[in-house]
């Protein structure tokens, strides 16, 4: 993956998942979703990571898809946090974006190295 800007936008979203957690934890004294949050909004990275270190392109798909799944997941947990107002619309908007738009980006890799290897 080289220079990845999936990398480096997984990482920036997992830092403002950390801020937003600090501050549901701090400011609204939500424990139990921002947790959740948490967990998964910084998997989707930390798989991204795995991914480039896979042992095949098989092993990098199967790293990616879970990173699919967290990061669904995340939105998930968003959504759940605005509905019950412990973040406001904005707050929602910004962070929704960035998930959305690396679920995008992580979709289309995955299609890209199974159209690959399945031309090879």
């Amino acid at each position: 993956m080289g220079k990845s800007i999936i990398k480096d936008k997984s990482f920036v979203f997992a830092i403002r998942v950390v801020k937003l957690y600090k501050y549901l934890i701090e400011n609204k004294r939500e424990f139990i979703l921002s947790k959740q949050l948490l967990r998964s909004g910084t998997a989707v990275g930390a798989l991204v990571r795995e991914a480039q270190n896979a042992e095949s392109s098989k092993d990098f798909i199967h790293k990616l898809a879970i990173a699919q799944k967290e990061c669904d997941e995340t939105i998930y947990w968003l959504e759940l946090l605005k509905e019950t107002e412990y973040i406001n619309q904005v707050e929602f908007e910004e962070l929704q974006f960035n998930a959305v738009e690396l679920l995008k980006m992580i979709r289309s890799s995955i299609l890209t190295i199974k159209q690959k290897t399945h031309n090879s």
